[in-house]
């Protein structure tokens, strides 16, 4: 739905250190992650997860002599074109390499990285800050996120693990580093501050990423999937893509991080190769006073714009649109169904309503008040779906 004037990149390397990869922006209701309370967590024994006892505040030098032993150099070999076509720029053939970084999260060898950085995959493999290098299982990814797991065989490895906190406990401001692997150089510290919170970013399959932090910590290809961390040392997201302004692959001082919330979140269906997110299967606009050209019949709610066939909504009944029009110099389509609530909570944003859908769990029943035609009001059930790995074209 939405239209990126500038260039985001994943910060990885794809067949080639530092190669832009050019991501487009997509808008298909059912991703990223809703706010919810969550309880902090370090990573302790095998296997489990401790909550974090305080926040003390630590130099970069700390943070980097403590932590990134924690941090690893993902190698991935042999990645097929298909997997890593469109947005996320693939080498042509199936031997092409992609790198990037990772953080251990357990001792029991559990890694956390971005999806796309062992998207189709044939061989992962992880580098430690010793040199020591071990093979690396996918457990699973989930595209639409940008996170995946990895499990290596902990025996005769001493693991660090990096504590993780939350991106709620952060404001604007805040230092942050990042550890990682830019351009092949490894295991390189940066620092820098919180520079926005809830931002929005696409997945590779171009569902929305939601509650993204934002920093002018350099991050470059090869940084993707490496941890931003705050000054008590833990983990408040997973770095993955930057903004280049249409200037090439470099930094520019605007790097985003998924959420560490999100990927905690995730994290149980993902060691089992599961993913359970919610999808509704629409494409919409949030109803702004930008909008008031089209003089739609209310003034705010989310016009759903596209109705994916075969969907939870389309199941349901609802209606995109169908008659043509121009918004700033884009074709949209107008007429269809208005949502304005859903489970009786006001939904005023196509960014508040992927949020809520994507806080829900596949088989999950949501009641959904809309108002079809400028005048009817209607409440429709939608059974929510499991969200698509792969990308969806919407409707003509």
């Amino acid at each position: 739905m939405k239209s990126s004037r500038s260039t985001l990149i994943a910060a990885v390397a794809a067949g080639v250190f530092g190669a832009a990869i050019a991501l487009v922006a997509a808008s298909l209701i059912g991703g990223g992650i809703g706010s919810e309370t969550t309880t902090l967590i370090r990573g302790g024994s095998a296997g489990t997860l401790q909550p974090v006892s305080s926040n003390s505040a630590l130099t970069p030098r700390e943070i980097y002599k403590r932590d990134s032993k924690g941090v690893v150099f993902i190698t991935s070999t042999g990645v097929s074109s298909q997997s890593q076509s469109g947005p996320f720029g693939a080498p042509e053939s199936g031997s092409g390499t992609a790198t990037g970084s990772g953080f251990v999260i357990d001792r029991a060898g559990t890694i956390l990285t971005n999806a796309h950085v062992v998207d189709g995959a044939k061989k992962v493999t992880v580098r430690f800050s010793n040199d020591k290098t071990v093979d690396a299982k996918l457990l699973g990814a989930d595209r639409s996120s940008d996170i995946a797991v990895l499990q290596v065989n902990p025996d005769g490895l001493d693991l660090t693990t990096l504590p993780l906190a939350s991106a709620n406990d952060v404001e604007v401001g805040d230092p942050v580093v990042a550890i990682g692997n830019p351009f092949g150089q490894a295991f390189s510290l940066t620092t820098g501050v919180v520079s926005a919170k809830h931002r929005s970013i696409d997945g590779l399959n171009g569902f929305a990423i939601n509650d993204v932090i934002q920093t002018d910590a350099a991050i470059n290809p090869g940084n993707s999937g490496g941890p931003l961390i705050d000054s008590a040392g833990e983990v408040i997201g997973i770095n993955s893509q930057i903004e280049t302004g249409g200037s090439g692959g470099g930094n520019v001082g605007i790097g985003f991080a998924v959420p560490i919330d999100t990927a905690r979140k995730l994290l149980p269906g993902l060691r089992k190769g599961t993913v359970d997110t919610g999808y509704l299967g629409i494409s919409s606009l949030s109803i702004t006073p930008e909008l008031a050209p089209l003089k739609l019949p209310v003034d705010k709610g989310v016009l759903v714009e596209t109705v994916t066939p075969g969907s939870p909504a389309g199941k349901a009944g609802m209606k995109g649109g169908s008659v043509p029009a121009k918004l700033g110099g884009q074709q949209i389509k107008i007429g269809g169904d208005i949502i304005q609530k859903i489970d009786g909570r006001p939904m005023n944003t196509s960014l508040a309503l992927s949020a809520y859908v994507s806080s829900k769990k596949a088989g999950d029943q949501i009641e959904i008040q809309l108002l079809r035609g400028g005048k009817d009001e209607k409440t429709v059930t939608v059974t929510l779906g499991r969200r698509p790995q792969q990308s969806i074209t919407a409707p003509k």
